[in-house]
Order: structure tokens, then sequence, then C-alpha cells
């Protein structure tokens, strides 16, 4: 196979170490790396001497690297990254780190631990990134396309049981609430830090193939939460990468009804709130078909409030009803049976307060605010206090279907509630509702009770 030189010819130290700690030849190195390759439906035919090439600094194409790092992994009973072996080159780690749907357990490791140490490094190139479609939409189809991991199970590194487990669900639920309380501005870099310092070693360590299973489930859910705050810091591009990384370890959990949340849950709101509501419905509808029969109707309810949430940005009305049918349908199911302990940690917390707050948003989109307003007051009613976050958009929503029926002064009044939830906020979402509702003053901008809301919103911003 064809290789190009990395941009400095320089010998490769980095994989020079890893072949002698490995006590591995470089025959020995290019048998595991064609053999590796075979199982990933690669037709490899290195040599020695190909071994040699990279030693002095060649790098091979495509797959290859990834191939070779997970190679001299199995050697030595750890993960291996492509940047330990010298052979990052800016195409691979840099500007694609998280990106991509891994076709291995291994790979999928090497992506999400990539990732966090690329976060807390905080490079430029992650928070500066933006979102593609396409980024969202193709992991995806690889997720709906891909088999199940026949094994996740590891035996070389620290000891990981269900207590390591058990902690990392713990510490999620914890800064879960947190973020509900506060904004993800006080409490995402906490996340991050632990992710990198802690859920990293855990899944490098050895684990037994049921604890491997439960032990991606909880830093699956770890990784998804990461993803909604950079959402709520304002860095959409940053969250895909974790929306992204978080559907593979669902994948290897083997959960096909966590990775259909996140599709629906995560990855399509985030497409929401980039104006995309083509691929809105697409993720919902992956979702679905993805996770059918696998889900509950809490679950099946929220599936169909994100595809809803797409056809409602479209103007497709008649689409919309359908979908909607179906979800209050599911809700009714689930809420017949409450305590039946069916439902799954993950989506618990959708109950009939959120699924009003989904059809206030749908309502608003298609320009019928009564039923915007009701549907954000049947949610308010729901949310908790604790929910503060939850609370001030739904006040917002409700404000802006004020708005559209003419209640300007009523629409001010809810608003400043808003405000006043939202000062103990730091939360880059709560701004932008705010921010889209004062578009929706601007026709009254001469009236007293508009004039003073603008003041009262300047006052907040210099505090």
């Amino acid at each position: 196979m064809a290789a190009r030189p990395l941009v400095a010819r320089q010998p490769n130290e980095r994989l020079q170490a890893l072949i002698q700690e490995a006590a591995c030849s470089n025959a020995g190195l290019a048998r595991r790396v064609n053999m590796c390759g075979a199982e990933h439906g690669l037709d490899l035919r290195y040599d020695k001497t190909s071994v040699a090439r990279w030693l002095r600094g060649q790098q091979p194409r495509g797959r290859a690297p990834a191939v070779i790092a997970e190679s001299l992994g199995r050697k030595l009973g750890r993960t291996v990254t492509i940047d330990e072996i010298g052979m990052a080159d800016g195409k691979n780690l840099a500007s694609g780190v998280g990106l991509q749907f891994s076709p291995t357990v291994v790979g999928a490791i090497e992506q999400v631990c990539e990732l966090w140490r690329s976060d807390v490094g905080r490079r430029d190139f992650l928070s500066g990134s933006t979102v593609a479609a396409s980024a969202l939409v193709e992991p995806s189809r690889d997720w709906l396309i891909s088999g199940a991991d026949a094994q996740v199970a590891r035996s070389a590194g620290a000891r990981v049981g269900l207590a390591d487990v058990e902690a990392v669900r713990a510490m999620t639920a914890a800064l879960g609430e947190l973020d509900h309380q506060f904004g993800s501005g006080h409490v995402r870099p906490v996340v991050v830090h632990y992710l990198n310092s802690v859920v990293s070693g855990l899944l490098a360590g050895s684990y037994r193939e049921s604890v491997g299973r439960e032990l991606f489930a909880a830093v699956a859910r770890l990784t998804e939460l990461a993803g909604y705050m950079a959402v709520d810091t304002g860095q959409a591009g940053l969250a895909q990468r974790y929306y992204i990384q978080a559907l593979r370890l669902a994948q290897a959990a083997g959960d096909r009804g966590y990775g259909g949340y996140v599709l629906a849950a995560s990855m399509s709101h985030l497409a929401a709130s980039l104006g995309n509501p083509r691929e809105i419905a697409q993720l919902a509808r992956a979702a679905q078909e993805g996770a059918r029969g696998q889900i509950t109707p809490r679950a099946e309810a929220m599936f169909c409030a994100a595809e809803a949430r797409g056809h409602a940005l479209m103007g497709d009305g008649r689409a919309f009803q359908t979908v909607v049918t179906h979800a209050l349908t599911a809700m009714e199911r689930a809420e017949d049976k409450p305590d039946s302990g069916d439902d799954p940690d993950w989506i618990r917390h959708f109950t009939p307060a959120y699924l009003a707050d989904e059809l206030a948003h749908c309502h608003r989109d298609l320009g019928q605010a009564a039923a915007a307003g009701a549907c954000a007051q049947e949610a308010l009613d729901g949310h908790p206090p604790g929910r503060a976050r939850r609370r001030a958009i739904g006040l917002v929503l409700l404000a802006g279907s004020q708005v559209q029926q003419r209640e300007v002064e009523l629409a001010c009044q809810t608003a400043t509630q808003a405000v006043e939830l939202l000062g103990g906020l730091r939360s880059h979402r709560g701004t932008e509702y705010l921010d889209e509702f004062q578009q929706r003053l601007e026709p009254y901008r001469d009236e007293p009770v508009v004039r003073e809301f603008g003041a009262r919103l300047e006052l907040r911003a210099v505090a």
C-alpha cells in the first residue's frame, strides 16, 4: 500500500518505543497488522520492510494507522492511540477527532478518550468548530446498519468492577441535577475533567463482559450529558462530537434504546437549534427504526415528539398531527402504568410536562399561538422548581405565544419571570430564547412596557 511522508521526515521514535515495549519484531508487527486489518475487511500486505519505513517516518494511508494502533494495543493488553504511535497527522486526529463512528470497540475507546483529552486541553479546533448536518446524519446511518459488538471485555489494566460503574452513574446524576439548577456554564468543566481523569482510566482497565457492557452504558450517558452541556455553553460543534461518541458507546453497551435516545433527544435537538428541520425528522425516524421493539411507550413518545419538531419546522401540519397522535397515545400508555418499573433511568424524566414542552415548540413553529401557550402552561405546571432552566424556557415560550396573540403587557410580565430565573443560571440556551423573544417584541418596541423590559435585560447583561 502506498505511503506518504510525515510533514517533517523524522524517525518515528514513538512507534519504536511501543514495538520495543511489546517485544515484537518488525515482521511480527506486520503479521499482526495484516491479520487485524482482515478482521475489518482490509486487504493489507505489509512486511518487515513496511514497518522499517514507518520507523523512518513514513505513514500509511487510510485506516491503516488505526489498525496499527489496535494491533499494538492487543499485544500490550491496553488501548493504544494513533497519537501514541506517532501517526496523528492532523487529519486523523485533530480536525476529525470525535466525528467518527468507530467500527471497533478499541477504536471507540481511542476516539472518545482523545476527545476528552482535546477538550480539557481546550484545543482551538474543538471550541471553534462548526456543525455540518452530514456529521450528524452519517453516524446515525452507521449506527442503524451496524451489528452488535461481539465482545467488550478486557484483560489488561486495573480491575474495574460494578462499584466503579455505580460511581459513574452517581456522578452523572449529581452533575445533571446541578446542571438543571445552575446551568452548564458552572458544571461542564467539572464533567470534562472527570471524564478525562477518571473515566478514561476505567475504559482502559480490565473488566469482564457483563461489567464492560454496564460501564459503556454509564459512560455513554455521561458523555451525552457533556454534549448537552456543550450546547448550553454555545459550543454546537463540540456537542456533535460528544453526541456521536455517546451513540457509539451506547452501541458497545448493547443498548439500542439509549442509542435511539441520543439520536432523538440529542442530535435531533441540535439539528433543531441549527435550523435543519429535514435532519431533525431523519434522526428521529432513525431512532424509531433502530430501536424498534426495544423501547418502552415513554421512549416511543419522546422519539415521536422529536420527529414532530422537524415536521413543524418544515410547516407540514398534516405530518405533524399524525406523529403527535402517536406521541400522545404512547404517553397515555406510559402513564397508565407509571410505577411499572419498565422505564430505564434515561427516559423517566420525560413526563407529560416534557411532552407538552415539545409540543409548545411545535405549535409555535406552526404559528398556532393559542395551542403553543396552552402547552407551555401545561409544561410549567408540571416542571418542579428545581428544573430552573426548563421552567425559564417554558416561561419564554409562554410569553412568545402571548405576543403572537397581541397580549404584549402580559408577555413582558411572563418573560420577566424567566429573566429572574435565568439570573441564577449560566445558560447559553436561555439567553438564545430571550434573544428570540426580543425579536418578537420588535413591532412593539415603542410601547413603554417593551422599553421597560428591554432596559431590564440590559441591566442583566451588565450584571
